[in-house]
Parts: C-alpha cells; structure tokens; sequence
C-alpha cells in the first residue's frame, strides 16, 4: 500500500520585482532548490489583495485562502530576502502538523499590547514571521483580521527602540503582529528551529536574513554569507 504524498508549498511575497531584483537574484535559487529538496511547490505572492494595510507585508495573509484552495498539507513561508543553505533539513519533518514553526521566538511584550487573547494564552509569543510553517491543521496562523480595523491593530503595536530609531512606524510590522496574536487567539501549539535543534542535539548554521537595512547594504553582506557558505 502507498502512502499518500504530502502537498507541501513555499510561499514568499515579492510585489516589487524589479527593485528587489539584486536581492532576489541571490535567494531565488535557494528557495527554489530548497523547495525541490523537500518536495514542495514554488510560489511567489506578486499582487495585493489588501490595499487598505498600510504595508504590502500583510500580503502574507493571502497564504490563509491560497493553501486551503491548494489543500495544501504543509505551508512554508519565507521572506525573499532569506537566504537558506541547501543543506537546511525539511522543516515538515521536525515538528507534527498540530504544531506551527518559526525560525526563532521574540517576546510579545516589549512589541504588542495584550489583549484578552494574550492575556488568556499567556506563552507571550512574539513570531517573527520571516520564516514560519504551519499544517493545514494550524492554518490559522494566516488568517487576516476580521476583528480589528487597520487602525485598531496599528495602535497596538510599538516597535523597539533599535526600530524607531530607523524610522519604523507601527504599520511596519503589523504581519509580525497578526500572526503573534493568530498563535495566542486560536491557541496554536508552537515551537522553533532553535528550539528544534537544541533537541535534537544538533547544530548548524541555515538562514541568513536582516531587515531594516538598504538594499545595498544588505545584498553586499549575503554575498559575504554566501562566500562563507562556500555557494559563491
């Protein structure tokens, strides 16, 4: 008897090609590559949806409608400026589908003000949402809010002081915002890649990703990344 193969999908979100270009020159064959390592589709997010965000971030959202018409088993999202090692491990694999995954966990509390799911939940989980998996049992990490306005949400966020002092308003990351309050208001259970690592005992180094940097900059230290990856 054969066992049925797993539908797995790589998102990641790019509405400005051509500005991003130097950039995703450099991450595109990653993805790709680590896309085809662990059998998963490709896809890449290039239109908005949600015009009245603010920020073109909250287009991650769209992953809520696109797996389940997908019918998706797993969903994976990556930044496109996420560069992944081609020996990184399937991440599907390290965790059960009643479990969503990060790279890494930020503390809610220096960035959000609680409400009653944070205050219920109490795990004070913060997602980074550069990277983060999640089953078709766990899809609601994606869900868009449909109980809070755009401005509602905005005042509810308060970026750190490293992120102001580089001009980062709240709107900035307010993806980061929903899918923090996604984890604690359908009480999703979570862990990390960190985390994932430390259990198994096992080391490595597998992503490189920076934000609040220019372009210029940063595509000058992922080619650094990538000398000593030894991939360039």
């Amino acid at each position: 008897m054969f066992q049925k193969r797993l539908k797995k999908c790589l998102f990641t979100l790019n509405l400005n090609p051509d500005k991003y270009e130097d950039i995703t020159n450099l991450t595109y064959p990653l993805l790709k590559k680590y896309a085809h390592k662990i059998g998963a589709e490709f896809r890449v997010i290039d239109k908005r949806k949600f015009p009245e965000w603010l920020s073109p971030t909250y287009e991650k959202c769209q992953v809520y409608e696109m797996a389940q018409e997908m019918e998706n088993d797993w969903n994976l999202f990556f930044d496109a400026d996420a560069l992944v090692h081609p020996d990184t491990p399937d991440l599907t694999e390290l965790v059960p589908k009643d479990t969503v995954l990060h790279n890494g966990m930020d503390f809610a509390g220096i960035r959000w003000k609680y409400d009653r799911f944070f205050q219920r939940d109490g795990r004070n989980i913060g997602s980074p949402s550069w990277l983060c998996l999640a089953s078709d049992l766990c899809i609601e990490l994606f869900k868009p809010l449909d109980d809070l306005t755009p401005d509602e949400a905005y005042a509810n966020i308060f970026p750190v002081h490293s992120e102001a002092l580089k001009g980062y308003e709240p709107w900035r990351l307010i993806e980061d915002y929903v899918f923090s309050r996604n984890i604690a208001k359908y009480g999703l259970k979570f862990t990390t890649f960190h985390q994932r690592l430390l259990d198994l005992r096992f080391g490595g180094d597998y992503f490189w990703h920076q934000y609040a940097m220019p372009i210029e900059e940063k595509v000058v230290h992922m080619q650094k990344q990538m000398k000593a990856w030894m991939l360039a």
